[in-house]
């Protein structure tokens, strides 16, 4: 896996760095953080990252929201959950609970390929290193 870093944690949780979109070999989405130039429009019109709490600079996460978790987040934490397995909230709930460094450290070891330290799609499972399927 690529070194992780707190850049691509985004707002609600995602490890940008396992998405399907920033992993691909074109148009790669640099990160829910970076900067929007040449994003996909839903990365750029995201709700979540567009939030009054981020754009006004009053918070880094989602549960540093009164508000936390709001439907926005509920909604896709179950798509996630469903279709994915990974749960934004929980994500979220450990950040808050071990830090953004240990819960990086985590992600490292969640999403590499036990067969060559590939990163693991969250979306489609694939180890972008070798091809292998989890």
């Amino acid at each position: 896996m690529e070194h992780l870093n707190s850049m691509f944690i985004a707002p609600c949780g995602m490890n940008c760095a396992v998405c399907l979109a920033h992993l691909r070999d074109t148009s790669k989405c640099t990160g829910c953080r970076i900067p929007d130039v040449n994003k996909p429009k839903t990365r750029v019109h995201c709700k979540i990252k567009n939030c009054e709490m981020f754009k006004n600079g009053n918070a880094t996460f989602c549960f540093e929201c009164d508000k936390f978790p709001c439907d926005t987040l509920k909604h896709l934490d179950t798509r996630y959950r469903t279709k994915y397995h990974m749960s934004m909230i929980e994500n979220l709930k450990n950040i808050k609970k071990l830090g953004l460094n240990k819960f990086i450290q985590n992600e490292q070891v969640r999403w590499s390929c036990s067969q060559c330290g590939g990163t693991i799609c969250v979306h489609n499972g694939y180890c972008y290193g070798c091809g292998r399927k989890f």
